[in-house]
């Protein structure tokens, strides 16, 4: 059962969808928190000295999805997996023009820790990590949202089901599919 808070969330999100901008207001002070949490936890997997903070980390984010017209928002959890997409899209775009910049010799690595693969805790390229899971899209889309959702999202098995409209379990098996395939992908390059 959804509590009052997450009913308006979702309430506020439909009218936003249908365009309402008084309704993206009042949305944002009720997210924004969740949005500074979900960044801050994708820059603690970053590599030390990361130039990006959570805060301009959301504020691009936003920017970004506030471009986003006409979206039939389901509910929290689906905001949630489009804002864990589009923090992705953000630090996946700084890792390339940082890339850019140094032409090669500094690679910006994400931490790839136990919840995606299993052994120890390493580090890859962001940049790898975006291809591989553009990759797996392409192999399997749902998949490749169970991993957004799971692992940029940080979204649990239960949110990650309702978001997709299937079951826990499918969530547990496509999670785990997913990253055995990201973890083999990776570890190949």
């Amino acid at each position: 059962m959804q509590s009052p808070g997450t009913t308006d969330t979702t309430q506020l999100l439909v009218k936003w969808g249908k365009g309402d901008q008084q309704a993206l207001q009042e949305l944002m002070p009720r997210v924004y928190d969740e949005l500074r949490r979900l960044a801050g936890h994708l820059l603690r997997r970053e590599r030390a000295g990361h130039t990006l903070q959570p805060t301009a980390l959301v504020h691009e984010a936003y920017l970004r999805m506030v471009d986003q017209t006409r979206v039939d928002w389901q509910n929290r959890a689906h905001f949630l997996a489009v804002a864990a997409q589009m923090l992705r899209r953000v630090l996946v775009d700084h890792a390339r023009a940082k890339h850019r910049l140094k032409r090669s010799s500094g690679t910006v690595v994400l931490s790839f820790e136990e919840s995606l693969a299993s052994g120890p805790e390493r580090n890859l390229d962001v940049v790898a990590l975006d291809e591989a899971l553009s990759e797996l899209a392409r192999i399997d889309p749902q998949q490749s949202r169970v991993v957004e959702l799971r692992f940029f999202a940080g979204v649990s098995i239960e949110e990650t089901a309702a978001s997709l409209a299937i079951s826990p379990a499918t969530v547990k098996r496509d999670w785990a599919v997913a990253r055995a395939w990201l973890y083999r992908r990776l570890t190949q390059s």
